[in-house]
């Protein structure tokens, strides 16, 4: 059975959990910060649509 070395310390696993939360948090903000532009038609944003058109 795999068990590690020695243990990992409080701080930094508390910092790998804070980089892990603020990344997200990040995220989060983009995601919420481009559906209020697209909402108000402000936004430049378009989205792709699933559909391609080839010419073959």
């Amino acid at each position: 059975m795999a068990v590690p070395k020695k243990k990992t310390s409080k701080s930094k696993r508390d910092k790998r959990k804070a980089t892990w939360k603020g990344k997200a948090a990040l995220q989060a903000q983009r995601a919420l910060s481009l559906g209020k532009s697209i909402l108000t038609g402000r936004s430049t944003f378009v989205y792709p649509s699933g559909e391609e058109e080839d010419d073959e």
